[in-house]
């Protein structure tokens, strides 16, 4: 089976004037890409790099077919960005991984998100969005407020500064960050307790949790936030510890259910923070989840959970060819031995 690869790079949009190194936070390092294809080539898969959406139109019009693609671009221009690599591949009928474009464009706004999930059931805490229109009128919540763009990842926009106490602040924050990004604002109330994210594996009703993972600020870190600064220096500035006890169990609980409401397919990592009654809150969904093998949260928790990355492309992988019917590589004769 040919399975091609799409992703974006961050070398290759350097040179895009105006994008600085935290507009670029979501793209991927090589090291990435060559570890996704060791993977699959480790599980009987015959791999073909594709790149980003730009390459991938021009060899689909140039006539180029595989089997399936391993999907992880992100997308550079706008809200539905991550959606525009599925929906290509769908016009073409090429079976690829992940979720589907209206997943992948409804969980990037985490407004809409956290809408839907609101609506079927899922806990979540109440939130405001600031536009054009409405920017200027105070908060609506009571401080203090986390306040962050409403359709970036990596932490972009989830700084010192997103956590507002007073109304000025509040105004000269959402300035900002509207300013920087280019788009709305989310508001939520700032959640004290805990932080987890969720690891899940599998479709519908065969979706599973993996491992709830806390994410523990180190002394060192910005303090009270997982911020794009403590995410790309996590190595040092991060502890990330597998939680059992009876919180993280309701937090993967929680997360698995905003999963399925949302139509989360083969694999996510799910947010949550719990208030000061130690009830996690869902608040985003990433249904790209970054595959670095060390530096992303997916492959970190599931290593932690006795996963290892090569287990863990296997998992994504059989989600994905039960979707579409595929059979899966037969073994080599070392595996079977073993």
């Amino acid at each position: 089976m040919l399975i091609g690869l799409t992703y974006d790079l961050r070398d290759d949009y350097r040179d895009i004037p105006g994008l600085t190194e935290e507009a670029l936070a979501e793209f991927d390092s090589p090291e990435t890409i060559a570890a996704i294809e060791e993977a699959l080539g480790s599980l009987g898969y015959a791999t073909q790099r594709i790149g980003n959406i730009r390459s991938l139109a021009a060899r689909l019009v140039a006539g180029d077919r595989w089997d399936m693609v391993f999907n992880i671009a992100e997308g550079i221009y706008g809200r539905s960005r991550e959606a525009q690599v599925p929906a290509l591949l769908e016009a073409y009928g090429i079976p690829y991984t992940f979720s589907d474009p209206l997943t992948q464009s409804v969980t990037l706004d985490k407004a809409v998100a956290k809408r839907l999930a609101r609506d079927a059931g899922v806990i979540t805490a109440p939130f405001i969005t600031v536009d054009e229109e409405t920017a200027g009128r105070p908060c609506l919540l009571a401080f203090p407020v986390f306040v962050k763009p409403i359709a970036e990842g990596t932490g972009k926009g989830c700084e010192l500064t997103s956590k507002v106490w007073n109304n000025a602040a509040y105004q000269s924050v959402i300035q900002d960050l509207r300013s920087r990004f280019n788009q709305p604002v989310i508001v939520e109330p700032y959640l004290p307790g805990r932080e987890f994210t969720v690891g899940i594996i599998g479709t519908g009703a065969a979706a599973r949790v993996i491992a709830v993972l806390e994410v523990i600020l180190l002394s060192g870190a910005e303090p009270g936030v997982y911020s794009y600064v403590n995410k790309e220096e996590c190595e040092t500035k991060v502890l990330y510890q597998l939680a059992h006890d009876e919180e993280a169990e309701a937090a993967g609980r929680t997360a698995l259910a905003a999963y399925r409401a949302l139509g989360c397919r083969d694999a996510a990592r799910v947010d949550l923070r719990s208030d000061r009654l130690f009830v996690p809150h869902f608040l985003e969904v990433n249904t790209v989840a970054g595959m670095h093998p060390s530096h992303s949260d997916l492959p970190i928790l599931a290593a932690q959970a006795g996963l290892g990355y090569r287990d863990l492309i296997a998992g994504i992988m059989a989600s994905a060819c039960a979707r579409h019917g595929l059979a899966l590589p037969e073994p080599t004769p070392s595996e079977v031995a073993a």
